[in-house]
């Protein structure tokens, strides 16, 4: 298994257990700081994803998306931390939104790069939806903002799509060796 498909792998496990803990507090009717913290944890890990991957596939330097991808996640979860305190739910889903968008077009941005490697039709979708639902986001930002419950589907498509791609690794048919 190479550091893509393990990566992947590890991508939608950690959306997975975000949506069950979102699911779970929710129903608990848990404090919206304790929710909120969830929330600042999920740009928070994709930052950190970033750079792992980045690492992983020659550096920072090399690449420059999940450069500037890291940036913008760890910025969004200090711009929802102080959201979420100013602004409340309503100002959290802003800044969530917002970064859904940016985020969203540098995994395209990411996905095109690497469509060489197998596997990143699905980033290339997950990019893209992530935008649209960031520009949905941030308009309901300025009505009846959405909870953090309703934020999840976003989180678990982000997950499928990176359990999809990793199987696309595990699966995908290699060319034979040549014989003779």
């Amino acid at each position: 298994m190479n550091f893509l498909q393990r990566f992947y792998f590890l991508r939608a496990a950690v959306a997975f257990v975000w949506v069950a803990l979102v699911i779970v507090l929710s129903r608990l009717q848990a404090p919206a700081a304790v929710t909120g913290a969830l929330l600042v944890l999920y740009p928070s890990w994709d930052a950190a994803a970033n750079m792992l991957d980045a690492r992983c596939s020659g550096g920072l330097r090399a690449n420059p998306g999940q450069r500037l991808n890291a940036a913008v996640s760890l910025a969004t979860a200090l711009a929802l931390a102080v959201a979420l305190v100013v602004g409340g739910n309503a100002g959290g889903v802003l800044i969530f939104g917002i970064w859904a968008l940016l985020s969203g077009l540098l995994q395209l941005f990411v996905g095109i790069r690497r469509r060489a490697l197998g596997g990143q039709a699905f980033m290339m979708i997950s990019g893209g939806q992530s935008a649209l639902a960031g520009v949905v986001m941030t308009i309901q930002a300025f009505g009846k903002a959405p909870t953090i419950a309703q934020l999840a589907p976003y989180a678990a498509f982000g997950g499928l799509y990176f359990l999809l791609a990793a199987l696309r690794l595990a699966f995908r048919r290699t060319s034979p060796a040549p014989q003779g």
